[in-house]
């Protein structure tokens, strides 16, 4: 996966989001958006594992539901990663995998 070609995907996701609700992105904006998708994680996670009320929902419906917040997670890190100018691929070479090496 290509990690510069999907941040571009997802900005331009991103600006239509932000043109529909005429929201101004800056940098505060991007971290706490991801600090508001970590919490509905979280909040998945603890459904997902009986922590919390399931409201309603079915083991799948609740591991599914935690699929798709662990991607906007991930989405989101990726969209700060973007406005910031980090270059996530160098970044994780030089901070994760040079202990495989």
């Amino acid at each position: 996966m290509d990690l510069k070609l999907l941040s571009a995907e997802l900005a331009k996701v991103s600006d239509q989001y932000a043109k529909k609700f005429d929201i101004e992105r800056n940098a505060d904006w991007y971290i706490l958006k991801l600090q508001e998708e970590l919490g509905e994680l979280i909040q998945s996670y603890l459904m997902m594992v009986k922590q919390a009320r399931v409201k309603g929902k079915t083991d799948r419906e609740l591991k599914d539901d935690f699929n798709k917040e662990v991607a906007d997670v991930f989405g989101m890190v990726l969209l700060l990663a973007r406005f910031h100018n980090v270059d996530l691929g160098k970044e994780i070479e030089e901070k994760w995998l040079k202990w495989i090496k």
